[in-house]
């Protein structure tokens, strides 16, 4: 059987890629307006850029979680699958939040959607487990 576990590490990768962008547009508009830290009040442009940083974060430690425990307990190949999904929802997120922050709402439901899908089927993967194997 081949090792497929490159796939949800490439999932990583990308998330934390994405994470990396939100800390560069941060950092950017934090500069761009002349906003010295540790001060996070600033005009609205930089406050959306903090916010989807400070969001993109909050959601990363559980959907890194679930990532692989989906990985282990069901399937890595799907877990990356599931993983693409959640990168594209936080992209989505980033760049509409960005422009205005009422629309920001699909990027936030397909990340989660992701999310939720691979903690529900780590879940399931680990009862199984515990049932089949004990």
């Amino acid at each position: 059987m081949a090792d497929l576990y490159p796939w949800p590490a490439l999932a990583t990768i990308a998330a934390l890629l994405v994470y990396l962008a939100t800390f560069v547009l941060a950092s950017r508009m934090r500069y761009r307006h002349k906003v010295m830290a540790p001060s996070t009040e600033g005009p609205e442009e930089f406050k959306r850029a903090q916010r989807i940083q400070a969001n993109t974060l909050e959601q990363l430690v559980p959907f890194l979680a679930s990532l692989w425990l989906f990985a282990i307990f069901v399937s890595p190949l799907w877990a990356a699958v599931l993983g693409a999904v959640w990168v594209a929802g936080r992209v989505l997120y980033m760049v509409s939040y960005f422009r205005d922050p009422a629309k920001r709402g699909p990027g936030f439901v397909v990340a989660a959607a992701a999310c939720i899908a691979l903690l529900a089927g780590a879940l399931i993967g680990v009862i199984c487990r515990l049932f089949v194997l004990s």
